[in-house]
Order: C-alpha cells, then sequence, then structure tokens
C-alpha cells in the first residue's frame, strides 16, 4: 500500500512578475497545481477557482475513480472559469493550466490541462508524465520544429489548452503504478522555463530532504532569470508493507583544485653600455615588429567596419519584416523583426500592436497561419490581424 513519506509545496513569484497567478492546493492525498494566465488580475481568479474546486473535492469519491473524479472536477472548474470570464469584461478569455494527482493505495492518478508539468524520479531516471498543450509541442509533433528550436521560439509560453476559455475542454488522465522511493514533481512552467529536464534531473539526485531540493529547483530557476511565477511541489512515496532500509549519516565533502602559481623567472635588467650601439638585428626585428602590429592594426579595423556594415544592413533588413504571432497572454500580436532570439537571449524582434483575439479561440486554419510566423509587409500583417478580429479569417 501506498504512502506518503514526505512532502514539500512552495510558490515563488519570481525575479519579473509582480503578482503570483500561480496557485497551489496541498491536502494529502490530492496534490493540485495551477497557472493562470489573464490580464486585470484575472490569472489569479482562474487559478484560485480552480483549486477551489479540488479543495471542495471529496477524498471517498476521488478514492473510488481516481481518474474520472480527477478529470470531473477538473471539468466543473473549466465551466465555473468559463462562466466568470463570459460575465465580467475585465475577465474575458482568463484561463489556468492545471496539473493534479492522486496518490491511491498502489498507483497515482494524474490528470492535467495546459504545460504545467508532472514527473516522477525513479532509480536515478527522471520520467514525464504529462504532455504539454503548448504551440511549439504541437509544432515539433508536426514535424516543424525540433526541440532546440522550441527552446528558443519567441512563442514557446503560448498553451493551446487551457481551462476556462472555452465552454468544454478536454482533460488529459493518466495512471500508473507507484513504487517505494518515488518522487513525483508537480510544476508550473516558471520551472521548466528557466531550467531543463537535466538540470531538474541533477537537482533531484542531488540528495537532502524535499525542502532542500525544492529550494535548490526555485533558487535555479531565479537564477536563470526568473521571468515567471514558480510552483514547485514534490511528494516521497513510501509502501507500508516494505521494509525500510536504514541509512547511516553521510557527509558531503566538497574539494577545490587551485591551480599553483608558478612564479616567472627573475631576469636581470640588461643596460646598454654609454656610447655604444645597439645591434642592427635588434633594430631590424623591432622595425619587422612594428610593420606586422600596423598591418594587424588596419585589418581589425577593415574588418570591425565590414562587421558593422553587415549589422546595419541586417538591421534594416529586420526593420522591414513583420510577422504574426502571440503575447505571453496568448492574443494574437504583430512584431517587427525577425521571430528568433541571439544565443544571449536577445530577441531580433520588437511588439508593434497587440490585438483583443486569443489565440486559443482561433480555427485550426487560422491557428496554422499565425504559427507559420512567416515575413509579411506591415500592411499585409495589419489587414491579417484585422480579418481575425472581425472574424473573416477562416
Amino acid at each position: 500500500m501506498l504512502a506518503i513519506a514526505e512532502q514539500f509545496a512552495a510558490s515563488d513569484t519570481g525575479r519579473q512578475r509582480r503578482a503570483n497567478e500561480d496557485a497551489m492546493f496541498v491536502r494529502a492525498p490530492l496534490f493540485v497545481v495551477a497557472d493562470g494566465m489573464g490580464g486585470a488580475q484575472a490569472g489569479e481568479v482562474a487559478s484560485g477557482v480552480a483549486v477551489a474546486q479540488f479543495r471542495e473535492a471529496v477524498s471517498d469519491a476521488i478514492a473510488a475513480d481516481p481518474e474520472a473524479a480527477l478529470a470531473a472536477t477538473a471539468s466543473s472548474a473549466n465551466t465555473r472559469i468559463h462562466e466568470l470570464a463570459q460575465q465580467n469584461p475585465d475577465q474575458a478569455g482568463m484561463g489556468t493550466t492545471l496539473t493534479a494527482a492522486y496518490i491511491g493505495e498502489r498507483s497515482v492518478a494524474i490528470a492535467h490541462v495546459g504545460d504545467s508539468r508532472a514527473y516522477c524520479l525513479r532509480d536515478d531516471e527522471l520520467m514525464k508524465l504529462t504532455d504539454d498543450h503548448s504551440l511549439v509541442d504541437e509544432l515539433m509533433r508536426e514535424g516543424r520544429l525540433t526541440p532546440e528550436e522550441a527552446q528558443e521560439h519567441p512563442q514557446r509560453s503560448v498553451i493551446t489548452r487551457a481551462l476556462g476559455p472555452y465552454a468544454e475542454v478536454e482533460i488529459d488522465t493518466r495512471s500508473f503504478q507507484g513504487r517505494e522511493g518515488d518522487l513525483l514533481l508537480l510544476c508550473s512552467d516558471g520551472l521548466t522555463s528557466m531550467i531543463d529536464e537535466p538540470q531538474i534531473h541533477a537537482i533531484l539526485r542531488s540528495g537532502g530532504t524535499l525542502a532542500e531540493l525544492g529550494q535548490r529547483l526555485i533558487a535555479a530557476a531565479n537564477q536563470a532569470g526568473g521571468r515567471d511565477n514558480i510552483t514547485v511541489l514534490l511528494v516521497r512515496l513510501r509502501e507500508l508493507d516494505a521494509k525500510l532500509a536504514t541509512e547511516g549519516p553521510t557527509s558531503e565533502v566538497t574539494s577545490e583544485m587551485v591551480a599553483p602559481q608558478i612564479p616567472a623567472p627573475e631576469v636581470a635588467p640588461q643596460t646598454a653600455r654609454p656610447g655604444r650601439l645597439q645591434p642592427r638585428r635588434a633594430r631590424t626585428g623591432d622595425a619587422r615588429t612594428g610593420k606586422r602590429r600596423r598591418r594587424v592594426r588596419i585589418t581589425a579595423i577593415v574588418a570591425a567596419a565590414l562587421a558593422a556594415m553587415i549589422l546595419l544592413a541586417g538591421y534594416i533588413a529586420i526593420q522591414s519584416v513583420y510577422f504574426v504571432g502571440t503575447n505571453g497572454q496568448g492574443l494574437v500580436t504583430i512584431y517587427q523583426g525577425l521571430p528568433y532570439n541571439l544565443p544571449a537571449g536577445i530577441p531580433l524582434y520588437s511588439r508593434v500592436y497587440v490585438s483583443g483575439v486569443p489565440y486559443a479561440a482561433l480555427g485550426p486554419q487560422s491557428r496554422s497561419a499565425v504559427s507559420d510566423q512567416h515575413g509579411r509587409s506591415e500592411n499585409d500583417a495589419r489587414e491579417f490581424v484585422r480579418r481575425l478580429e472581425l472574424g473573416h479569417a477562416e
């Protein structure tokens, strides 16, 4: 029979957000993470409604059929959020992701919508238990984007399925057999958008209490930029009928190797005797060295000038190109430039116009046209978005 040996839950605003739109619910054996989206604090409302629905859920009903009960509770949350959005113009288009886990006697049930995630660390292997409902994942599944391109894609935060935007939503569910020592991680994308799975894996394997592991995950996400709210739930499982192994105290030893500093050999200063000329060979070498240095300087100046010309030409070219994508709130947006980031994370684009059209509300053809992100003229981009706003694009 499965039991919970240890648990940890924390949510951090991050370094670039003023408010925390994440919400969580922790009442063993039920654990929930929700990441809200929408302006005017609507994201906080949506995620709060989602966890409230699970707070009101009856544990006995969930235990009877965990997957069905989790899906039904998530659907109820979707209905409530959608109704609130219809009643209040300030909350129009609001929504939230949801990842919920229920620890049963033998298995763990998962319900999921959006791009929050669930993982399980078992036997030093990190298993992803959920699929992201996001634009970049759709493009990867269609073969139009590689995983490496997805990490730098400017629209990587856009989700295609959430609780709230529609009256009905499909809830992903699954169950798996739990084992002694399994470590479950539920998190918002404020973690996974900042650090990759190998980093998460390394931290979870680094040892310590769940509180220490959880704080390391949050610290790593903040150190990487902390662009979003960060929520982390950790649950370690045990089997009540398993023989628990005892471990003696361990100590962590850290060593630092420093390269020895080798002193430079002392050289006695050479002085020329008064009235004697320096050897001609030395003067010739100095002249040649001077010529080489002048050639290097001239080459560097020419190369810098060429690089500046190339950059200027590239900048002028970028300013003449526009593309249509979505902003962080999932609204169709016009950008000037190219939909790429430089290796240092510097974007090659700037925002020009934000429409009131949610990407999640578009039909398949319009979604495809937005996700293509091909270069357009300014007039073409504005005309395309105008048709979307009028509902004439399909």
